[in-house]
């Protein structure tokens, strides 16, 4: 999902509309109503969360723009080849190859599963760091999430400001036309900002935290197949299970796959 890419499909489709109308997109460019509206909606987001948590904006908003990139195939791989050398060495000869796993995640669960820890423990232990990233992931999903709402509550708000001033110049009727179209731009801007940007980037780390999830679960389910000493066979139906279909080939590369997370901006 390229979340760029979205938005500017949808400013296109706005201004080519606009333009179609035979409307102008300088006259949107209006000083105040962008004030009040992204001023407002930034100053109402940090005092229902917090500074440091709205300090995550720019990180959040720039990954909610970029494709996640992911290789489920390489992680599959990699847990496979440790099957197989787990099955036939046994645990303690995956001990210098987890030094060089690069994912902290799969790196700590093949640790404890060498370390001789119970099963259970070991489950219980990934499935609490599981949870515990995907509620640092919610608070950033929440805060877009948040001025999705203050937005176009703050357009109406400037619309209403602008037509108290409206009709407090009654007495200049030329002008009405124009300045009630400025009053207007205020809910524009309000209503566009939550529906173009907030609630989208709100969704679209929604939707990598998921899929963050899903790998954590996958690299979960295969970390236990490879202490129960599941035959290598075993541990790929496992992991198609959760992924999609099995690797072809059998895995060549020591490799981990490295992939941009959430965790790092929240």
């Amino acid at each position: 999902m390229d979340g760029g890419l979205g938005i500017m499909i949808c400013l296109g489709a706005m201004m080519v509309a606009d333009v179609l109308d035979g409307g102008s997109p300088a006259a949107f460019l209006n000083p105040s109503a962008i004030l009040l509206i992204f001023g407002a909606t930034f100053g109402a987001t940090i005092a229902s969360t917090s500074l440091k948590q709205f300090m995550t904006f720019p990180k959040l908003l720039g990954m909610s723009l970029k494709p996640r990139v992911s290789d489920m195939t390489t992680i599959r791989e990699m847990l496979i080849k440790f099957a197989e050398r787990a099955r036939r060495e046994g645990l303690l000869a995956l001990e210098g190859e987890v030094e060089a796993v690069q994912d902290p995640f799969i790196r700590h669960g093949l640790q404890m599963v060498i370390d001789g820890l119970e099963p259970d423990t070991v489950e219980e232990i990934l499935e609490i760091e599981i949870e515990s990233m995907q509620a640092r992931h919610m608070r950033g999903i929440d805060m877009f999430a948040k001025m999705g709402g203050y937005s176009p509550t703050f357009g109406v708000l400037g619309t209403v400001m602008g037509l108290v001033s409206v009709l407090a110049n009654l007495a200049d009727p030329s002008g009405l036309g124009e300045s009630i179209a400025t009053a207007f731009i205020a809910t524009l801007f309000g209503v566009g900002t939550a529906n173009i940007l907030w609630l989208p980037v709100s969704a679209n780390l929604k939707s990598k935290d998921l899929e963050e999830a899903k790998e954590r679960h996958l690299a979960l389910a295969a970390i236990l197949a490879i202490q129960a000493g599941d035959n290598p066979r075993i541990v790929a139906q496992k992991l198609a299970a959760h992924a999609g279909p099995e690797p072809e080939t059998a895995p060549a590369a020591d490799k981990d796959a490295a992939a941009p997370t959430m965790a790092e901006a929240a």
